[in-house]
């Protein structure tokens, strides 16, 4: 007969996490590095005292928002490939359903974060509780219920012998990288104090294997029948690629063969800057050398992407009658887009392969083209970092987006003359070479694609998949958890900052520094873009006040209430500088830098399609509307 262990299911599941490993390529870590919580009722009684009893190797940290520390248990499993992860407990009610924008966000990105939300009484004898919301139609349908859709595995323990089934399953699909996502273990708070004897069997080790799957004879024969047969092949460097850690075949790849590499968000810093083949980002918020070149291609290989509408520009960015795809993805399903040949595969795994019978003599035939683009490119550098508001191109440049007058109010208000563009490229000079920056949302993630050189693997943390406003401060607190050796800087507008920015006191509480680099346009600059660019006036995305002022908020103040060194710039000496004294500080740290409104870099040569009124009283949509009918009459229908 197998012995047992009487304890509480919250004590088993403590137990349990502990002894979870994952293994790659002969590296073998702890799953589970630890847990965030905020107590409450729901779970403080159960999982807080199995966690103050003993905790084992589990870093404990104090989250200040449900959603800012699940961001950063997300962030942290992208810095770490998704070999480590955090779990998030919260409290039921409120506390489960900030949750939901978490889920949202690891879901989107297939990355690895174990949640754990408080539920209600299995028992239903005190219903309903504190927080219990109420159905007609169920009595078994919880706040929880919410994360049911954006859950890769949902489990609600209502005995304690469930919880062996359920972590089973849940921890083989956080270390699939097919299936990697959030999962969702519902604890019911009279659950949670239950005894069982659980078997000591289930508390033995467990390591989870990542074997690398080839391709198949079948699929690497095709793939390089298909390379050979083309002209002017270029490779997709997407987020399956980082994980995968190919950025060192891809370089020997296309340096044999020149073939160009463009970026993805989230593949952005597999390989670095300036890698003579790397074209940068490509698609909506891509860089002009990479949008051109791949209008050229007649093969498109996808390594680990998803072919999001920004990468493929809502899939206008090929040229439909001559473009082919090949795509390299661990998921069968992802694979089977743009009607492509598709390699079922880990990424490095099979360029691996496909690099040892590749024919060596094989060249593409693109002439003079990419020389030509990255020159055009490097004047367009130069162009864009020395624009500001007494520069005397700069009216110009944004005539037909702002009128002189609104634009010196804003200037004056703001005190600045600087550009948001001009500032990316001083901070991609200045900031350290291993340094690790973060963002999500707005108008960043397109100018830091475009603009943004990486000059180390895996320094470039883009939350873009759900495009989660609020990502930026806690996906920094997250990296910096991951990687505590380095420097992190949160790039984040005052729109996302508004939204959240609770951890950056968790950051302060725990000694972990992080650098917020806050851009200040007044406003929700991208979208204003947005409206403005397809036939509206600006409407509801400028932050003015009653009286129709812009308003100027003090984020350093409220920084430095928190207790951050801070600093106000509006001109690049004074980046300059406090960029140089940060760099001596061990605490977090936060530049307020006010910058202009409609500085941003524009498309280019990339559109997206997006819903657009089609009828108004003055017929400011017809314009976009043509363009958009032709535009969809060229993009492809797969």
């Amino acid at each position: 007969m197998s012995k047992t262990i009487p304890l509480t299911t919250a004590q088993a599941l403590v137990k349990y996490l502990n002894q979870q490993f994952f293994m790659i390529d002969d590296q073998k870590l702890p799953f589970v590095k630890g847990i965030f919580h905020i107590f409450g009722h729901g779970n403080v009684l159960g999982l807080g005292q199995a966690l103050a009893q003993d905790c084992g190797h589990l870093e404990i940290y104090q989250g200040k928002n449900e959603q800012g520390m699940g961001q950063a248990a997300v962030s942290f499993a992208k810095e770490k490939l998704r070999q480590q992860i955090f779990a998030v407990t919260t409290s039921v009610g409120p506390g489960a359903a900030n949750l939901v924008t978490v889920a949202g966000t690891a879901l989107a990105n297939n990355l690895p974060v174990l949640l754990l939300p408080g539920d209600t009484f299995a028992s239903r004898q005190p219903d309903p509780v504190l927080q219990q919301i109420e159905q007609l139609h169920s009595q078994k349908i919880t706040t929880n219920d919410a994360l049911k859709p954006l859950s890769r595995y949902w489990d609600r323990i209502e005995r304690p012998e469930q919880l062996m089934s359920a972590l089973t399953r849940a921890f083989e699909v956080l270390t699939n990288p097919v299936t990697a996502g959030p999962v969702t273990i519902c604890l019911p708070q009279d659950v949670e104090g239950e005894v069982y004897d659980y078997p000591e069997s289930f508390f033995k080790e467990k390591v989870h294997y990542y074997d690398r799957r080839p391709a198949t004879e079948r699929e690497l024969s095709a793939s390089v029948r298909l390379i050979e047969n083309s002209q002017r092949p270029i490779i997709i460097v997407g987020g399956g690629a980082k994980y995968s850690e190919a950025g060192a075949v891809l370089e020997r790849i296309s340096k044999k063969h020149n073939i160009p590499l463009v970026e993805t968000q989230s593949g952005k810093s597999t390989i670095v800057a300036d890698f003579s083949l790397n074209f940068g980002g490509v698609g909506v918020t891509g860089s002009a050398p990479a949008n051109r070149i791949i209008k050229e291609a007649d093969l498109v290989i996808g390594v680990g992407t998803r072919y999001t509408d920004f990468t493929t520009a809502s899939k206008t960015a090929f040229n439909t009658e001559h473009t082919k795809f090949l795509n390299i993805n661990v998921s069968r399903m992802q694979g089977y887009k743009m009607d492509g040949i598709s390699i079922v595969a880990d990424a490095k795994t099979a360029l691996l392969q496909i690099e040892s019978v590749l024919d060596d003599l094989y060249q593409t035939q693109f002439g003079d083209l990419l020389t030509r683009v990255t020159n055009n490119w490097q004047t367009e550098r130069i162009r864009l970092a020395n624009l500001n508001y007494n520069n005397e191109n700069f009216e110009m440049e944004i005539k037909n987006q702002f009128d002189d007058k609104k634009l010196a109010n804003y200037a004056q208000q703001l005190k600045t003359n600087l550009t948001q563009a001009a500032v990316l490229i001083k901070l991609n000079q200045i900031l350290p070479m291993n340094s690790i920056v973060v963002g999500a949302a707005g108008s960043l993630p397109g100018d830091m694609q475009r603009l943004w050189e990486a000059k180390s693997i895996n320094s470039y943390n883009m939350e873009y998949g759900y495009s989660t406003m609020g990502y930026e401060i806690a996906g920094a607190y997250g990296a910096k958890i991951a990687h505590p050796e380095k420097e992190v800087f949160a790039f984040v507008g005052d729109g996302s900052f508004h939204m959240l920015h609770s951890e950056l006191l968790s950051s302060i509480q725990y000694n972990k520094k992080i650098n917020i680099l806050l851009f200040d346009n007044s406003g929700y600059g991208c979208i204003n873009n947005l409206q403005m660019g397809n036939g509206m006036p600006s409407f509801g995305t400028e932050l003015t006040d009653y009286k129709n002022q812009v308003m100027c908020i003090d984020f350093a103040k409220l920084a430095e209430a928190y207790g951050a060194i801070t600093y106000t710039v509006g001109n690049m000496s004074e980046l300059e500088t406090a960029l140089t004294e940060i760099s001596k500080s061990e605490q977090s740290t936060l530049i307020h830098i006010k910058v202009l409104p409609k500085t941003m870099t524009d498309s280019y040569d990339a559109w997206w399609n997006i819903g657009i009124a089609e009828i108004t009283t003055d017929g400011s949509t017809d314009k976009v509307l043509i363009e958009k009918k032709e535009k969809l009459a060229r993009a492809l229908q797969y």
